[in-house]
């Protein structure tokens, strides 16, 4: 099994995916048991779309309960943390990625759910990268295609919800 790391969450975030997780785990069991069984009463198994699509749907289902789980019993919940110049998790970057200047947050994805920012994680190549390095710090990393790619960090900001 992988390393788990912690992941910075805003109360607002931890608040949200726990709620999703309460829903999953109960009402959504119950509903997807339901269609399932359902199904399977509707006769031979084999040859039955509906079973089949349900019991898909409760694996995926399964597994986002795992993942939130995961995610929840390793977070640091609190403030976003306050940007001093250097790359932090949770903090908004600008930086020159080939010639392109682009700005995102370096973090979990669900932390910036409705966000237009992307965001990359500490762990990609990218996040690996630029982890600790100041305004001004230049740098670059293996893509997964093997190509050097080069990253000048130009600013780092707080985020803001």
């Amino acid at each position: 099994m992988a390393e788990t790391t912690q992941t910075w969450l805003t109360r607002e975030a931890y608040d949200r995916l726990s709620a999703e997780l309460e829903q999953l785990s109960g009402a959504g069991r119950k509903e997807i048991a339901a269609r399932i069984e359902a199904a399977r009463e509707e006769g031979d198994l084999k040859e039955n779309g509906g079973y089949h699509a349900a019991k898909d749907e409760q694996g995926k289902m399964e597994a986002r309960i795992r993942d939130l789980q995961e995610l929840l019993k390793h977070a640091v919940v609190g403030e976003a943390p306050k940007a001093h110049g250097v790359v932090e998790i949770g903090t908004v970057v600008t930086a020159d990625i080939l010639g392109d200047e682009e700005r995102f947050l370096l973090g979990n994805r669900e932390l910036a759910d409705g966000s237009e920012l992307e965001v990359y994680s500490a762990e990609s190549p990218l996040g690996a990268a630029i982890l600790g390095l100041a305004v001004g710090d230049e740098t670059s990393y293996a893509a997964p295609n093997g190509n050097r790619i080069t990253v000048k960090i130009l600013a780092v900001d707080t985020y803001a919800v």
